[in-house]
């Protein structure tokens, strides 16, 4: 019988039977924890393992993204406490002025394709945008992973999607992201693995790819993995100097617990109302409403090209008075890029306020929150009540973002 991705990730890391429902002890390629329940890692660590070493320095890392820098007494001390430890145990810590870690662990090559990483990120199965697997878990199972380099998990089942048709420009691909979450809702893919097939799939950008991964967790999904594309081995062969990697490609006799098809031609831009990730309209059926802020970052939208993108719309452009938009690049690496080429200054020069790299406001830490009444407007992948401020959150692309930036209310741009 064949194997799907995610088994085959599995069988590679581990000794036992890698067959859904079947729980398995698992070799881990990377053990992380960020700032936020990093310095919880660390306690548990010292508490269970008193005096001893961590399994792997070399493959063990800190990443600093949450609150970056602190801007609480809280968050300084949490991320000193790693940092302490980090000393005492030779691992290497990506400090605040890294950008969004798991982005980094892709950047810098650490987690490639058929890796198997695991950290205290609730999205970092983003890491599927490469062919990894990455998983978020608590801070006593981090500990545990710290100290032996594996962990245990349960293999699930995948389900298949094929996307159908192909969509144009504004439509981007957080547009086809928004399409998928719509449709399977936030337990549609509860507890599996998700394959996504389709030209327009294979199509997208190393940015679309992540986009795309980064919301399988509003999916309920344990990670979401592609088909590889030239885009990705250019972005492999960038971070690791390598191209000889085995990515994992399902079987074609590959078992699934589920076969679903969907088509997205003529697919308009969409937006994700308050509540809800899975609360999705096309932008022209809430066109008009007031608009306060506009974010642009995130895991899912902080890459280089979706803020080049934003930059290209306001070019020459002026944000609408009245209202706030703050651009936060995911990394160093990203951030320098649209320094050298020029990018920041046409955003400065539209109004806009630009930060250093970090989750910034999709994780309450930095660049600011909304207040009751504050309407926003996020390229970040969750809108629930409170996970940004009192105020409601729609989530949008960034094009989406710079239309209704420059207009003062939500604006498809299909209008520009």
């Amino acid at each position: 019988m064949g194997r799907t991705i995610i088994e085959k990730i599995f069988a590679a890391h581990s000794e036992d039977e890698a067959a859904p429902g079947k729980v398995i002890w698992l070799e881990l390629d990377v053990r992380t924890a960020r700032d936020f329940a990093g310095a919880n890692v660390v306690k548990r660590f010292r508490e269970a393992y008193p005096g001893e070493r961590v399994s792997d320095p070399r493959k063990t890392f800190f990443t600093f993204d949450c609150n970056a820098p602190a801007n609480t007494i809280a968050y300084a001390q949490n991320q000193q406490v790693c940092r302490v430890f980090a000393r005492e145990q030779g691992i290497k810590v990506y400090d605040v002025d890294s950008g969004i870690g798991s982005h980094v662990l892709m950047e810098e090559g650490l987690a490639f394709p058929g890796a198997t990483v695991v950290g205290t990120d609730s999205h970092l199965n983003i890491l599927g945008a490469v062919g990894a697997f990455g998983q978020g878990m608590g801070d006593v199972d981090i500990a545990f992973a710290f100290r032996y380099g594996r962990t245990w998990f349960e293999v699930p089942h995948t389900m298949k999607v094929v996307v159908r048709g192909h969509y144009e420009y504004p439509v981007t691909a957080k547009d086809l992201t928004l399409f998928l979450v719509g449709k399977l809702g936030a337990r549609g893919a509860l507890g599996k693995a998700v394959e996504i097939y389709g030209d327009q799939v294979e199509a997208l950008d190393m940015a679309g790819r992540i986009t795309l991964c980064s919301m399988a967790t509003e999916m309920g999904a344990i990670g979401a993995f592609l088909p590889p594309s030239e885009h990705l081995w250019a972005f492999v062969e960038e971070a690791t100097g390598r191209r000889d990697f085995s990515y994992p490609t399902a079987d074609p006799d590959a078992e699934y617990i589920q076969e679903l098809e969907f088509d997205v031609s003529g697919l308009k831009p969409l937006i994700a109302a308050p509540p809800r990730p899975d609360n999705v309209y096309e932008v022209s059926e809430l066109e008009g409403e007031r608009v306060d802020t506009v974010f642009v970052g995130s895991c899912t939208n902080g890459r280089y090209e979706d803020i080049r993108l934003l930059a290209e719309i306001l070019k020459g452009r002026k944000v609408a008075k009245g209202v706030i938009l703050k651009v936060a690049p995911a990394t160093r690496r990203v951030w320098g890029r649209l320094l050298k080429e020029g990018w920041l200054e046409v955003l400065y020069d539209a109004g806009a306020i630009i930060t250093h790299p970090a989750c910034a406001g999709c994780a309450q830490g930095q660049i600011g929150m909304t207040g009751e009444g504050e309407v926003q407007l996020s390229t970040g992948n969750r809108n629930f009540p409170g996970k940004q401020g009192k105020g409601p959150t729609y989530l949008c692309s960034p094009a989406t973002a710079a239309a209704s930036a420059l207009f003062g209310k939500i604006t498809s741009p299909e209008r520009l």
